[in-house]
Parts: structure tokens; sequence; C-alpha cells
């Protein structure tokens, strides 16, 4: 990819199912739209997913001339770390047709550490594909090419719908037990929790989903990764039964409970 000196023009691949349309298109140039006026407080955090790294720089340099703030990633592995170094990314870009774990695949996982809302890109536009894309949790789904209007409009739509379903987001709560991960905080009734990161990252993934059983898997893929060793796997149990104790350090009932050759629910 290339920029023109002084110049809005933006070339991209010649491959139709990386092509995205900026405003009006000549061949392959590509002319980035105006910016949008939002303050730095309103600007959508936005994360990219695509093997593509012309597609990713051109979504990178169009989104934020739009006042986005991007962050980019070429596999789910590099999806999950930056989730992990920012919790506040609030949308999620993911292309289908990627190397290795495929779009679909790595929504399923990325839904395991994030409840931000995801746009699927794909070249193929059967109605079977795109099934398979909300099955697995998508929240919408475009077909390449795409027009970056229609791109904007779609992630301040979901962007949007996501504030008002959840208007404190953030904020997580299941009895008298309180988490906040904007702010790194964690309370049960008026205690404040001392959790490692590990543990908040424990709690957390219970408090999204209580009263529902986690698999031991889905809790280490969700807290380490999916570059996770055994050393992951063993040290769960130790994790856990550290976070249990500082939810009980005041003799207060017990809320993790083992599923006996299953995992743990959070339940009163």
């Amino acid at each position: 990819m290339s920029l023109a000196p002084m110049s809005p023009l933006v070339t991209l691949s010649s491959d139709p199912r990386t092509r995205l349309k900026l405003g009006e298109t000549r061949g392959d140039k590509l002319r980035a739209p105006a910016p949008h006026d939002l303050t730095l407080e309103d600007q959508p955090r936005v994360l990219i997913v695509d093997d593509d790294k012309n597609l990713l720089t051109a979504l990178d340099l169009a989104l934020t001339r739009r006042g986005f703030r991007v962050r980019s990633a070429e596999g789910a592995g590099e999806a999950f770390e930056q989730i992990q170094r920012e919790p506040g990314i609030e949308l999620i870009v993911l292309d289908v047709m990627m190397p290795g774990m495929d779009g679909v695949a790595a929504l399923r996982l990325l839904r395991n550490s994030s409840s931000a809302p995801v746009l699927m890109l794909s070249a193929k536009d059967a109605v079977v594909d795109r099934l398979a894309g909300f099955e697995a949790g998508a929240d919408d789904y475009l077909v390449k090419p795409f027009d970056l209007d229609e791109l904007v409009a779609r992630l301040l739509a979901l962007r949007r719908r996501a504030r008002e379903q959840q208007p404190k987001r953030g904020e997580l709560s299941y009895g008298d037990v309180f988490l906040d991960d904007r702010s790194w905080v964690a309370r049960r009734g008026d205690r404040d929790l001392s959790l490692t990161p590990t543990e908040f990252r424990i709690l957390q993934a219970f408090l999204k989903a209580p009263g529902t059983v986690h698999k031991r898997d889905d809790l280490i893929l969700s807290v380490w990764g999916p570059t996770w060793s055994d050393s992951g796997s063993s040290s769960l149990e130790v994790h856990i039964a550290n976070l249990r104790q500082k939810l009980e350090d005041e003799g207060q009932v017990r809320l993790i409970h083992t599923v006996r050759g299953i995992g743990y629910i959070l339940k009163e």
C-alpha cells in the first residue's frame, strides 16, 4: 500500500476480495473521506482482525480519518492479546477467510474474552456463510468489496445498540459482587478485593455469565489465550482457590462452585 504525496488517494492490492471503496474509486485508487468531528472521549475504539496487511493499513487510515481509534491484528492470537491489553475495545471487525484459525473459529474464541460487538468481513456472500457467522456470535456481516460509508454506519449502529443495552459499560455485578474493568475495581459488599490480573479476569469471565457452567478449557482460553500451555491448565485450580478465599474472606457464602468433571459455575 502506498500514499501519494499530499494526496488522499490510497493504493490497495488488485485482489478484488480485499478492495474497499473510500469515496470515489478509479481502478485501485481509493479516495479517503474527510474525518468526522468526534471528541476524544466519544471516538469509537475498534479492533480490526485480518491477515491482509494492505487491508489492515487501508482501514486503519480510513477509520482513523473518520474519528475512530484503531487497533489491528493479523490473527486470532494477536487479537486476543490486544483485547487483554485494552479491555476497553468497543468494536471488532473480523475477517472470515484467514489462514490457520479462520474467522468463525476465532470468533468463538474471542467471545470467551470480549463482549464487544463483532462485524464479520467476507468475500463469501452465500446465505449459509452468513448464517455460520451469526451462529458463531457475529452481530453483523459485510461482504467484500464494501463501501466505507456503509462500514462506518454499521459500526456506529452496533456501538449505539451496545451502549443502549448496557448503559454502564464495563460494570458487571452478581449478588453483592461488583467489578468494573475500566477502573480495575472489584468489590464484595463494601469490601474492596485485592485481585491479581489473572484472578480479575477469572472473576470477569464468571460475572459475564452467572449461572452458566464454565468448562475448564473455556476458562483457560479466556484467561491465558490460544497460546496457553499445560502450566496454565494446572494453575487454574490454584487461581480459583485464591479467588474463592478472597471472596469469602469475611465468612460470606461461597459463589464459585465446582461442577465435577466439567468446570465451574457462579451461583448463590
